[in-house]
């Protein structure tokens, strides 16, 4: 499972950068998360290898993630077969020659109000809580020279080995680890993503400090989390649940998220975007059969959740490192 993530060729990339000795670790630290392993381990990597060898002579990463080639119906039954023993996909939506995985959100809106805003050209990337990978993919189609993305989640990694099946010659690495789990002070990145993270983290600054870690001197973090309506000093924090969800810690407003950036010791810290979660933007579908969003919020009233809370709001802010 672990060989097809070519690490020699993770690896021969981070030759003679910051990251070399860590890449080196890499194969037994891996080898170790893969022996606990998880329950469902076999099933879903059974069904990576259940997909049919095709080859993409069209691979669009730049305006969604779409890949095309000689496929006939029978190939095609097989493709959407074994994809579907990857269900749930939270994250896409993928287009693989000719199936379409409608996923629960659809990440191809946030790119879009994120990409307008950075510029990945020759940047080697850190996805964290990369989810199956879908980012990963699009920052590649925006340029960047390498993007490496880190989710403990095991079914997350399958979905990403299903599409690095047919990309398998690009530099994207999707490694099943954890923020805590890198070492400290890689400071080998241009830039560094945390989208959708933050409010899952019992202490927010020490995440502050740990993507801040990652970074190179002068590299660029790209944040996105899930924010309320105040002054630098409003900060809701759930009692238990907010939409639904257990483990939301802190949402802070906007002017609080800045500051702690700048605590955090971040410069020219700025949001780029403040946008409404639709339920046209996470929901139910085929390829994701539980509750989404929709049931999530007040029936009567789709500006609160169903805990009496402001509904999602999510803020996507960019800063330097110095």
């Amino acid at each position: 499972m672990i060989h097809q993530l070519d690490l020699d060729a993770l690896q021969q990339t981070l030759a003679g950068t910051p990251l070399q000795d860590w890449a080196a670790d890499l194969p037994g630290h891996l080898d170790a998360k893969l022996a606990v392993g998880h329950g469902d381990l076999q099933r879903w990597y059974a069904a990576v290898l259940d997909l049919p060898p095709l080859v993409a002579q069209l691979r669009s990463l730049k305006h969604g993630l779409r890949l095309d080639g000689p496929c006939d119906e029978a190939s095609r039954d097989e493709l959407r077969s074994a994809l579907q023993g990857l269900i749930p996909w939270r994250k896409g939506p993928f287009d693989l020659f000719g199936v379409h995985v409608d996923s629960e959100w659809r990440s191809d809106w946030k790119w879009e109000r994120v990409s307008p805003h950075i510029d990945l050209q020759g940047r080697r990337v850190l996805d964290v809580g990369c989810g199956n990978g879908y980012y990963m993919w699009r920052m590649l189609g925006a340029g960047a020279s390498s993007v490496i993305g880190i989710d403990p989640n095991w079914l997350f990694f399958n979905q990403f080995l299903a599409i690095k099946r047919y990309l398998p010659d690009l530099p994207a690495w999707h490694l099943p680890l954890a923020l805590e789990e890198l070492p400290p002070r890689l400071e080998g990145f241009d830039s560094v993503f945390s989208m959708g993270v933050l409010y899952h983290r019992r202490s927010p600054i020490d995440h502050l400090l740990e993507l801040k870690d990652c970074l190179r001197r002068g590299g660029e973090l790209v944040l996105e989390t899930l924010v309320v309506e105040g002054d630098a000093q409003q900060v809701l924090v759930p009692e238990d649940r907010y939409a639904q969800m257990r483990n939301v810690w802190f949402l802070p407003s906007v002017p609080a998220l800045e500051l702690w950036l700048r605590r955090a010791g971040f410069l020219d810290v700025r949001c780029v975007d403040v946008s409404t979660t639709r339920v046209e933007e996470q929901r139910a579908t085929d390829w994701m059969r539980f509750q989404s969003l929709p049931d999530f919020l007040d029936p009567a009233d789709h500006s609160r959740t169903l805990e009496g809370l402001p509904a999602p709001v999510r803020a996507t802010l960019i800063a330097r490192k110095p």
